[in-house]
């Protein structure tokens, strides 16, 4: 049976961010800013001034840094998979033309 785990992701590219969130933390792929709204829990576009949280005033645009104390990386819950070996497919293919 497969287990769970939490992780947070990158709002842009989707890459698993393994160390800790500070005021100048950017995702290593892609270089995105992740103390902004765009990647906090308390985001959501339908709200007043697109947080859940009572903040007196918006704050723009959504995917810059900001200092927020409210801030908290949005954390989502994923079943744990096995990856495939990538080397079993390549050998295989390798011994099928004998390289």
């Amino acid at each position: 049976m497969p287990g769970f785990r939490q992780v947070v992701r990158c709002s842009q590219c989707g890459t698993v961010i393994e160390s800790e969130i500070g005021l100048e933390t950017r995702c290593a792929r892609c270089g995105t800013e992740l103390h902004s709204c765009a990647q906090c829990t308390s985001f959501d576009p339908g709200s007043r001034f697109e947080c859940m949280q009572p903040v007196p005033d918006r704050v723009s645009p959504k995917g810059a840094r900001n200092t927020c104390s409210l801030y908290e990386p949005r954390t989502t819950v994923e079943r744990q998979t096995t990856t495939p070996k990538v080397d079993d497919a390549r050998k295989a293919f390798d011994d099928l033309f004998k390289f």
